[in-house]
């Protein structure tokens, strides 16, 4: 229901409509009589009505009226047609807005006619974490897909953009079989509460079909798993589990989060914690290669992914280092920057928030045996601090002062960063780990003075990915991308000319020939297209790669 723009009175779209056309034919009839009695009145000029008629017409539409221009000598006359004139302008807009707009953007646009065929397709039902983000993920890895969305205005959105978008039921079978399931390859579903009713759709379609059911309630993985899903995942749990590594690592020198390239060739990425014996120096000035033999191919600096970091750029508490090397190098690393210290009681880890994330990371602060301190605001098992966790009275009675790290996992993105800045406030020195459900706001996160952030929606399309393609990313939380792709478009040019750096933001870190793979990466080397290229860079500047160079990633080796 809306205001009518004619009569102001509340109604429906199609009454307005009626009002407004009748209104229009009440003042065309009124400036039809009123213009043939003008004519003979002040003109004496005798005309018929219908050719009264088709004067306003003319007038209003603003075509034309010259056979009446010469006749007319009476100043109201002149007045008159004016008034004429000006109100058929304004009408005009009123047409267009009411009647004509309305139109084409109310007509019905069926999306199945820009579905175009698939084969080993996934099928993704009600996605709810960002759903281009995931749709992008797939398509930066070269996998077909087709979103089911109950919604309509989301699906036309989402097609509109250019994403695979059917609207229907994810409990209905006949958007299954819009969607081509006897052709896909898997079935991704996110339907919250539906999950169940959507698995068994499923199942009564295709009992060997793929299914990956994403959870935000870990204690529904068995109900899930008995009803025919063949794998649950709980992004909540992961991302929460994620945090709690990262915050733990800086009491610990194990070395986590690697992928082997092959050739005894591996990368991780490593926070720098705040006090990293790193911080302060300049990256040219660290001596990491020649103490560790690791190299330094990448850095996010202040919430910015460097490819190569800039030599003279400092490294902060915020920063992550991206690294290769032997795996014993990458071990050398840990223990030169962050040799192993012993736990004092009056530093602890406090646990923002006791939802998914809160207790995966809680579990994990406590399977290190060391002190865990948690902020909720109900009062509840396991909370040991009732309140808002941006308060700055909740956050002293935390220990926030002498804490050694907090980890922030709050459904909500603004309080999430008023803790994070809160936090950040009260104790300069503390490591802050933070979930934000918004990709978007990861950099303010960072610049609100977090250390590590990690999103729901990323983290959500890492972890479909990973079951799809495998070992193509870090990991599920890492905050870069890693694929291994042809060097086909790049046959008879050298690495320098390519410019795939300029050109994307990409850096090659590694190349495969038949004499095995190597990180000596030489610019001058001229390609004949049969090696392979490992390449690393953000999830931007990848998609940015396989744009320019229209290539897909080589499936994992198994």
């Amino acid at each position: 229901m809306s205001g009518c723009p004619s009569c102001g009175a509340s109604t429906s779209r199609r009454n307005c409509r009626e009002c407004y056309l009748s209104g229009l034919s009440a003042l065309i009839l009124f400036y039809t009589i009123t213009y043939n009695f003008a004519l003979a009145e002040l003109e004496g000029v005798d005309r018929s009505f219908f050719a009264s008629f088709e004067f306003i017409v003319q007038t209003m539409t603003t075509t034309g009226y010259g056979q009446d221009s010469d006749i007319w000598s009476h100043p109201l006359m002149f007045l008159f047609v004016a008034g004429t004139q000006i109100s058929g302008i304004a009408l005009g807009f009123f047409t267009l807005r009411l009647i004509i707009i309305p139109l084409f953007t109310g007509a019905e646009v069926n999306l199945d006619n820009r579905f175009t065929p698939k084969s080993d397709h996934v099928i993704i039902c009600e996605y709810r974490r960002d759903s281009a983000v995931l749709l992008d993920e797939l398509k930066q890895l070269g996998i077909e897909y087709v979103l089911i969305s109950s919604s309509e205005e989301n699906a036309k959105e989402l097609s509109d953009q250019g994403y695979s978008v059917i609207h229907g039921s994810p409990q209905d079978a006949t958007a299954f079989e819009r969607a081509q399931i006897e052709l896909a390859r898997a079935v991704i579903t996110d339907a919250g509460d539906a999950n169940v009713n959507t698995i068994l759709t499923i199942r009564s379609l295709d009992s060997e079909i793929d299914i990956i059911t994403l959870t935000d309630d870990s204690d529904m993985r068995d109900i899930l798993l008995e009803t025919g899903a063949d794998t649950v995942l709980s992004p909540h749990g992961v991302l929460g589990h994620r945090l709690a590594e990262k915050a733990v690592s800086s009491f610990k020198a194990d070395l986590t989060d690697t992928i082997d390239l092959g050739g005894e060739l591996e990368v991780t990425e490593v926070p720098i914690q705040h006090d990293n014996r790193l911080i302060g120096t300049r990256i040219r000035d660290s001596k990491i290669r020649e103490e560790t033999g690791a190299n330094i191919i990448g850095a996010w600096i202040d919430g910015e992914l460097q490819l190569p970091p800039n030599p003279d750029a400092i490294i902060r508490s915020n920063t992550v280092l991206l690294l290769t090397g032997a795996h014993d190098a990458l071990e050398a690393f840990s223990e030169f920057t962050q040799p192993p210290r012993t736990f004092r009681r009056h530093e602890r880890i406090i646990v923002a928030g006791q939802g998914e994330v809160g207790q995966a990371a809680r579990a994990l602060v406590a399977e290190e045996g060391l002190d865990a301190v948690t902020i909720d605001i109900e009062d509840d098992d396991g909370v040991d601090v009732v309140g808002d966790a941006g308060s700055e009275e909740v956050l002293k009675r935390a220990g926030i002062e002498s804490a050694g790290a907090i980890i922030i996992g709050l459904p909500d993105d603004s309080a999430s960063l008023l803790t994070t800045v809160m936090a950040r406030s009260l104790n300069p020195d503390i490591e802050i780990l933070a979930r934000v459900s918004d990709t978007g706001t990861t950099r303010k996160a960072l610049s609100g003075g977090a250390d590590y952030v990690l999103s729901v929606p990323r983290v959500s399309a890492r972890m479909v990915a990973r079951e799809l393609r495998g070992g193509d990313v870090l990991a599920p939380a890492s905050q870069i991308r890693l694929i291994r792709v042809p060097a086909t478009p790049l046959a008879g040019s050298t690495l320098a000319e390519s410019g795939i750096y300029e050109k994307t933001g990409c850096r090659v870190i590694a190349i495969e020939d038949d004499s095995g793979l190597t990180n000596a990466v030489d610019p001058q080397r001229r390609f004949t297209g049969d090696e392979r290229i490992v390449l690393v860079g953000s999830d931007e500047a990848v998609q940015q790669f396989r744009k320019r160079f229209d290539v897909s990633p080589i499936e994992p080796e198994s």
